[in-house]
């Protein structure tokens, strides 16, 4: 189902969760699931992901992660707030150490000129640490973008992993 790259580096994430005793959660709309997919497709990922929270839908993520209605009104789900509150929400709702967040336009429809298809906000939130956000536009087309999100998101998490710092 995944590549071997992206194998590659679910195994480092979870090797580096392991050593340094750290749960880990995601919270994923774009990808629809497929970044705690990839995690969960390495044997042994139980010792560090405790869960994934799939919120496609505005609903989801007010319901699951607690991301004010409002805000998601306000700022539009493809946004950078969104993409903080998504994480803080499931650090919030989880016994996770560390979570990521994504939400994004993965296409092929529902691009705008503020928001064309390819953009992507992530975000990582951990105990103790300020929230961490990228904005990436990736090109291709909609499995092309979701495999990036996926790459980006597990850089991500590597960099934080390894300075300790969000």
């Amino acid at each position: 189902m995944f590549d071997n790259a992206l194998l590659e580096d679910a195994k480092e994430v979870i090797e580096l969760c392991r050593r340094g005793d750290v749960r880990l959660a995601t919270a994923e709309s774009c990808t629809g699931g497929l970044i705690v997919g990839c995690l969960t497709a390495v044997p042994g990922a139980s010792d560090v992901v405790d869960r994934g929270f799939v919120t496609y839908s505005n609903a989801a993520k007010t319901e699951m992660l607690g991301v004010a209605a409002m805000l998601i009104n306000f700022e539009g789900a493809v946004s950078e707030k969104v993409a903080r509150a998504m994480a803080e929400g499931a650090l919030a709702r989880s016994a996770a150490d560390l979570t990521v967040a994504v939400t994004g336009v993965a296409g092929p429809r529902g691009g705008t000129a503020a928001k064309p298809v390819g953009l992507v906000h992530l975000a990582c939130a951990g105990t103790g640490r300020p929230t961490r956000h990228y904005r990436e536009v990736f090109p291709g087309d909609r499995a092309a973008i979701r495999d990036t999100t996926i790459v980006t998101a597990f850089a991500m998490l590597r960099t934080v992993l390894q300075t300790g710092t969000a």
